[in-house]
C-alpha cells in the first residue's frame, strides 16, 4: 500500500487531550477503511504565520500512514468537515523517515546544524565586488 504523511492543525481552544483525541479518531477512520497509522506525533500548540479562522495558534499533529488512497481520501474528507480541524496537508512519500520528525528533535540534535556561535565555514566566495570593495 502507498505511504503517506499527514499534518493537520486544530483549533487553539481545544485541550491537549481533545487534540490527541482527534489523532485517535482519524487513526480509526484509516483503520476502518483498510489502512493503518504507522506512527503519530503530537507537536503541541504552535504560533502560526497568519491567522486562520481568527486563530493565531493551533494544535499541530503529524501522522505517518500506510493506507489505500480511498482510505486517505475518506479521512481527508472527514477532516475538512470537522469543525475543530482548520488545515490539512497530506503528502505521498516513497518511504517513512526513521526516528522522530524534525519538529520533535532538539535544536542541537538536528543534522547539519551547529550552534549559533560556531557557524560552518562558508567556503570560497570569490571576489563578488560587494559594497566597499571597489
Amino acid at each position: 500500500m502507498p505511504l503517506y504523511e499527514h499534518v493537520f492543525i486544530s483549533r487553539q481552544d481545544l485541550s491537549n487531550a481533545q487534540a490527541e483525541g482527534l489523532i485517535e479518531h482519524f487513526s480509526t477512520v484509516l483503520a476502518d477503511n483498510g489502512g493503518k497509522v504507522v506512527e503519530h506525533e503530537y507537536w503541541g500548540v504552535k504560533t502560526m504565520a497568519y491567522k486562520i479562522n481568527k486563530n493565531r495558534k493551533g494544535h499541530y499533529a503529524f501522522l505517518k500512514s500506510d493506507a489505500p488512497s480511498a482510505a486517505v481520501q475518506e479521512m481527508e474528507r472527514l477532516m475538512r468537515l470537522h469543525d475543530d480541524v482548520m488545515r490539512v496537508l497530506t503528502i505521498k512519500v516513497d518511504e517513512h523517515a526513521e526516528g522522530p520528525s524534525v519538529q520533535m528533535q532538539k535544536r542541537d540534535e538536528r543534522e547539519g546544524r551547529e550552534g549559533r556561535g560556531d557557524r560552518p565555514d562558508r567556503g570560497d566566495r570569490g571576489d563578488r565586488g560587494g559594497f566597499g570593495r571597489r
